[in-house]
């Protein structure tokens, strides 16, 4: 830190309790009150020095006692001290934290040159301009000491020119010179080797990044610093050293400090500042902070975001943090989503509307861009894809998390899950999952609803694991199991038919091997055949069970519509109250046994057109696994069948009761 000595006699300055006395061995003739400190002084040295002083002593001359009264002096009795003894012509020094109290004690007691040669004003000016705005460390410590001097120092131009004198500090590019600005204790060459003597030592200095400053700046009032960031943005510094110094400032002055934070410097403890302050500064930085993309973690501002929630902001404050997350949605992760509810109105356990809006703001933004609807066969391969499906991937493990919340309403819980396009799941494992989970912590939720739900799931795209599962779910409503399992054997079928065509081609390979070759040949030959020919016998059997299967599907038809018949005629000779349950019971069992018709009927004609032609092909040796897993749904669809039937006969049985009892 620079300083200057100024002055050469000794101290002769006592302090007695609440007083200050000069002692030179003379009597003081004037009595200097500075609010609660008083300063038995001499006429002379003062009015020497200073016109205020000549001006006020010469006003109370007339006076027995001469008593003057100095209560706007900036710096108050500390500023007082130290020009009294420059009056005098005591030793004093000056430095980076008292030069600013001098000056504008100096402009306020007039102490120019045309008072005396040499004066305070100049003195102090010189070493401002010549020591303190050469130094980073020194021009921040006397822009600190300039929130106490307000609006002296403002009108001196001190604040204005610490701000510039630290903006192009700051603005400069440490890498083309390898050591910080704000380090001047050691020489250093332009290399970046340490001096010593004025000759180089090899030694390297250690380079510095562009954040050095971070730490230094966030210790200056919010004002101040606010000022500072906006030179630095005129002098064109990047907008992303901007984000971070902007990061940096609100992670030490706002609570709940970023837990999973590991990298970088960060303050090891958040100041003290009141609700409205910190509401203040939130808002402020959310203004200050770059609209570009990326310049700062999604996490950042989730943690400002639900923040902004506990202080409860200004709401278009909360609405532009959830535009930003809105922006980098991708990045963020699913710990950080999970926001809870503050609000006393909404009586969930996490604020499902804001991670709504925010999801609204992201596929806005991926529209403005040029999203589109591709086919799913793009969907994994497209680079321009990749935010969207882990976006996809996000809400599906939200939706999981959430789902358990048993006041979540089935309408909210389906508003966010259809938000999505069909393009952004390449797979509907996670969907299926999450809705899964809902329906578990969710048991009394009419079927009605679970069929809605469910309907956002595409069986077709759901993996086998997920097929499985779904088959034998108790859960799902059983259209939707007979749904899973029909596309499940198309599936299979669809493997079978590329096996059919890979045994042909080898068949006909054959063929050709033992027609061109000879009998070098026909042993090798002779295999293959042999081989083809298992495996045509294979694909037979294979094809015997699915037709097996598909009759024992036409005969479920059947029965479901004897059992509509029988029910028919049971509530023709029912009261009007019977017969409106009788008529729910025909809804339940006939009505559903016609939209399974209505559903597999088509897809029966297509699994029937489906040809040995077609692109997708797999392993011979996996026909007798594929033939287990046909048994293995044959069975599920027997016991499906019959848990339907003993409902409907249950259902029967309760009815006929009720109409004895009538």
């Amino acid at each position: 830190m620079g300083s200057m000595k100024l002055g050469s006699k000794p101290d002769a300055f006592t302090r007695r309790g609440q007083a200050w006395f000069c002692t030179t061995g003379l009597p003081s003739d004037v009595v200097v009150e500075v609010g609660d400190m008083s300063f038995h002084l001499h006429k002379f040295p003062l009015l020497s020095k200073s016109a205020i002083m000549g001006r006020l002593i010469e006003e109370n001359s007339d006076r027995d006692e001469c008593i003057i009264k100095l209560s706007n002096i900036p710096g108050g009795a500390k500023s007082f001290e130290l020009v009294a003894r420059f009056c005098y012509g005591l030793k004093i020094e000056l430095s980076s934290e008292n030069v600013v109290y001098l000056r504008c004690a100096a402009e306020h007691l007039e102490m120019t040159e045309e008072t005396s040669g040499d004066n305070l004003i100049n003195q102090t000016e010189t070493f401002f301009n010549q020591v303190v705005l050469r130094s980073w460390k020194d021009s921040l410590e006397a822009l600190q000491t300039c929130d106490g001097l307000l609006p002296h120092a403002e009108d001196l131009h001190i604040v204005k020119r610490c701000i510039e004198s630290l903006a192009g500090k700051a603005s400069i590019d440490p890498d083309l010179f390898g050591w910080p600005v704000s380090e001047h204790s050691a020489m250093q060459s332009p290399g970046g080797s340490v001096l010593w003597n004025g000759i180089s030592t090899g030694a390297k200095v250690r380079n510095c990044s562009s954040d050095w400053w971070y730490d230094d700046a966030s210790s200056l009032s919010f004002p101040t610093y606010k000022r500072l960031i906006s030179a630095m943005e005129s002098r064109g510094i990047k907008q992303e050293i901007i984000a971070g110094s902007l990061t940096y400032y609100a992670k030490k002055f706002l609570p709940g400090l970023n837990r999973r934070q590991s990298t970088g410097p960060m303050p090891l403890t958040a100041a003290t500042l009141s609700d409205e302050e910190q509401r203040h500064l939130l808002e402020e930085i959310d203004r200050m902070l770059p609209l570009q993309k990326s310049l700062i973690s999604t996490n950042v501002l989730l943690w400002l975001l639900r923040t902004a929630m506990i202080l409860k902001v200004d709401r278009a404050c909360i609405s532009n943090l959830e535009k930003r997350v809105g922006m980098q949605l991708d990045e963020a992760t699913l710990e950080d989503l999970l926001l809870p509810n503050f609000s006393y109105t909404m009586d969930t356990l996490y604020n499902v509307e804001c991670m709504h809006r925010i999801l609204d703001h992201f596929m806005a933004m991926d529209q403005t861009t040029g999203g589109a609807s591709p086919c799913l066969d793009d969907v994994m391969a497209s680079p321009s894809l990749a935010p969207i499906t882990a976006v996809a991937k996000l809400i599906d493990g939200y939706l999981a998390e959430i789902a358990p919340d048993i006041n979540l309403k089935p309408l909210k819980f389906q508003s966010l899950a259809a938000a999505l396009p069909e393009y952004a799941r390449p797979l509907d494992d996670g969907l299926y999952r999450a809705i899964d989970v809902y329906l578990k912590s969710h048991p009394t939720l009419p079927e009605a609803e679970r069929e809605q739900l469910c309907r956002l799931i595409d069986c077709q795209k759901l993996s086998l694991e997920a097929c499985t599962h779904a088959a034998q779910n108790e859960r799902l409503p059983l259209r939707v199991v007979v749904q899973v399992l029909f596309f499940e054997q198309l599936q299979l079928r669809t493997s079978v038919a590329g096996c059919l065509l890979v045994s042909d081609n080898l068949e006909a390979s054959s063929r050709t091997l033992r027609s061109g070759n000879g009998g070098a040949m026909m042993a090798t030959s002779g295999e293959a055949g042999s081989w083809a020919t298992v495996a045509v016998r294979e694909n037979q059997a294979l094809r015997v069970g699915m037709d097996s299967m598909r009759l024992r599907l036409m005969e479920l038809e059947r029965e479901c519509s004897d059992m509509r018949q029988d029910i028919q005629k049971l509530g023709r000779g029912r009261y009007r109250r019977h017969h409106r349950r009788g008529a729910g019971v025909d809804k339940d069992g006939g009505g559903w046994a016609a939209r399974v018709q209505r559903m597999l009927t088509p897809k029966m004609m297509k699994l029937q057109m489906c040809s040995a032609q077609q692109d997708a092909a797999a392993p011979a040796g996996e026909q007798q696994q594929q033939q287990l897993v046909m048994s293995e749904q044959h069975k599920r669809v027997e016991k499906l069948h019959q848990a339907k039937v003993a409902k409907h006969k249950k259902q029967l049985c309760m009815d006929n009761d009720d109409d004895d009892d009538a």
